[in-house]
């Protein structure tokens, strides 16, 4: 059997034509030993377990969003019967029951492969703070792997598992996800469960997920969201159905003058090229000064919050002070000389930069960071413990202490072939909002899934928002970062997102002044092939405006698409086509552009 891509919707369309779970489990456990890394997972399901887990899902159920899923638990998560570590032996138990996020996945058809490698009791942001040895980054083993959810992210790089858990206190289940060139979702704190988890600083941290791609991920957030009463800081949050933004988002980026990216320059052009794909899909883009958003940074290793991980460790550090990692002991038992008097003070002081941060941030929908300002590898750290991995908080320590939400989205690789990696965060709640957006960049160019040669196959269909506006199909010069696409975006127009014509079109480039147009020519089923084209939502009042720009021969009509809806878009009469050249088989404009 040819491996399956470990996506959900590859996965369930293999389950649907007769693949079994067997098969995909026989896959994991092949690839495990393919990638040879012992430090990937600190206690793993045995393949036969694992089996006989498969086969107790009995047929296949596609009303389980996770039926049949590999998935892999960080290990400061419960897992029945597997010990729970959080990195230190010495700390270790073996819990009699899932905790309850773990249980909702499985309870959704989810398969348990194992628990994984972390930074001890996930504080770091590198992956190499752990006994265990730290596992290799999926990408380039020079790299560090990331953490504190170093394993998880680094088993969903391999693609041996579509998704793992993690947590995020300061920005664990978003710098892996850089890193490991996968998205990593941090949901707003209080929407998943903390029952069964270790905590680290528990008043500010949630269980993320890791996924090859932004719907897994929220596919599995949907599943894993449900309020826990037994968890004393649960909260009521939605995870609604992804769907088309009703306007084009106001996004903010650091500005000029506060931007840090320790010198990197390449990290500088790519953070700026997904800056420009979210201009082409219609945002707003507004440069703020981030200096109130790095001092809130700098309270998560002082003061309160320093102190909240020392709660956890306080016994242990007692008894067996030798049972913790020297850089783990400096970095948490500061909080040895601290008085409660400064812990007040540190939190009267979040307070105070709190409110300076709303007004900084007061008319934004989202904003797009750098995941990382920079990429650091496995001997920077082995000179510097500290350094690399406080570079590393620069655009993620801020979030959990002002109650953001975010997801980490693969973008286009540098110029180097480094794995390219923005953030959009937003307020709590506005986890649809950021994921929805987040479909649209990972969209952008051409990039395999994580570490594998599993080609990104493109997005799923949302659901339509209510929309005061017209449909439009483009497919050519008004495509988003093209030489007309400001004619949509001037009157107000809001990207939708990618799609498909039917197979009754032929492609044209036609014969004139520039721009370069094509022309989309109708005929019958199966005379043509699918072309790609974008669908914006054109404000009702603007229509006809727009309609005049558009001159001879190109006109608007009904298009149909692939998946069986009808909008109206750009079409062509048939007699300006004898001029032109046949593209059809190219299938999408920009592949056109990229031969000339």
């Amino acid at each position: 059997m040819t491996d399956i891509a470990m996506t959900i919707p590859d996965l369930h369309a293999a389950y649907a034509r007769g693949v079994s779970p067997e098969q995909i489990i026989a896959q994991v456990y092949t690839r495990l030993r393919e990638v040879d890394d012992p430090c990937i997972f600190l206690s793993m399901a045995s393949e036969a377990d694992a089996q006989a887990a498969a086969a107790a899902l009995g047929p296949y159920d596609p009303a389980k969003p996770l039926w049949g899923v590999p998935f892999a638990v960080k290990d400061n998560i419960d897992v029945a019967g597997y010990e729970t570590t959080a990195a230190c032996p010495a700390y270790a138990y073996t819990p009699t029951q899932d905790a309850f996020v773990v249980a909702k996945l499985r309870e959704a058809g989810a398969i348990f492969i194992g628990k994984t490698n972390l930074d001890q009791f996930a504080t770091g942001l590198v992956g190499v703070r752990t006994p265990y040895g730290a596992p290799r980054n999926s990408i380039d083993p020079e790299i560090v792997p990331g953490g504190s959810s170093g394993g998880s992210g680094v088993a969903v790089g391999h693609g041996i598992v579509a998704f793992s858990l993690g947590t995020d206190t300061a920005g664990s289940g978003r710098v892996p996800a850089a890193l490991n060139n996968i998205v990593g979702l941090k949901p707003t704190l209080g929407a998943l469960s903390a029952t069964g988890v270790v905590p680290a600083c528990r008043s500010v941290e949630t269980v993320s997920i890791f996924a090859l791609t932004v719907a897994d991920a929220y596919t599995a957030f949907t599943v894993a969201c449900a309020y826990d009463a037994a968890d004393a800081y649960a909260r009521h949050i939605s995870a609604p159905p992804l769907s088309t933004p009703k306007s084009a988002p106001v996004i903010g980026i650091p500005s000029r003058d506060s931007i840090r990216f320790s010198g990197d320059a390449v990290q500088e052009a790519s953070f700026n090229a997904a800056v420009d794909l979210l201009r082409g899909q219609g945002a707003e883009i507004r440069e703020i000064d981030f200096t109130p958003l790095y001092d809130v940074a700098d309270m998560l290793y002082e003061g309160a919050w320093v102190a909240e991980r020392y709660t956890v460790i306080e016994d242990l550090l007692h008894k067996d002070p030798e049972a913790i990692l020297p850089v783990t002991r400096q970095v948490i038992c500061k909080a040895e000389a601290l008085s409660a008097a400064d812990a007040f003070r540190g939190m009267y002081r979040l307070k105070e930069l709190s409110r300076i941060a709303e007004t900084a941030l007061e008319g934004l929908d989202m904003l797009c960071v750098p995941t990382i300002p920079t990429f650091h590898t496995v001997a920077e750290l082995e000179a510097d413990p500290i350094g690399p991995n406080s570079n590393f908080g620069t655009y993620t320590n801020f979030v959990n202490l002002l109650d953001m939400c975010g997801i980490a989205v693969p973008v286009p690789a540098r110029s180097d072939g480094r794995p390219g990696s923005v953030t959009l965060l937003a307020a709590a709640g506005k986890d649809a909002d950021i994921a929805a957006s987040g479909l649209a960049l990972e969209a952008a160019g051409k990039r395999n899934l994580g570490a594998t040669g599993w080609p990104f196959n493109g997005t799923p269909t949302l659901e339509a928002a209510a929309t005061d506006g017209l449909i439009l199909a483009v497919c050519g010069a008004h495509m988003h970062g093209l030489p007309l696409n400001h004619q949509l975006t001037q009157r107000g127009a809001t990207y939708l997102g990618a799609a498909t014509t039917s197979d009754s079109y032929r492609f044209y480039a036609l014969a004139g002044d520039p721009p370069a147009r094509p022309g989309l020519v109708k005929g019958t089923p199966g005379s043509g092939a699918p072309i790609a084209v974008e669908l914006w939502s054109l404000p009702f009042e603007k229509v006809g405006g727009f309609l005049e720009a558009i001159p001879a021969p190109l006109g608007i009509g009904t298009v149909d698409l692939s998946d069986g809806r009808q909008v109206k878009g750009f079409i062509c009469e048939a007699e300006a086509a004898a001029d032109g050249t046949d593209i059809t088989q190219l299938g999408d404009w920009r592949n056109y552009l990229a031969q000339l």
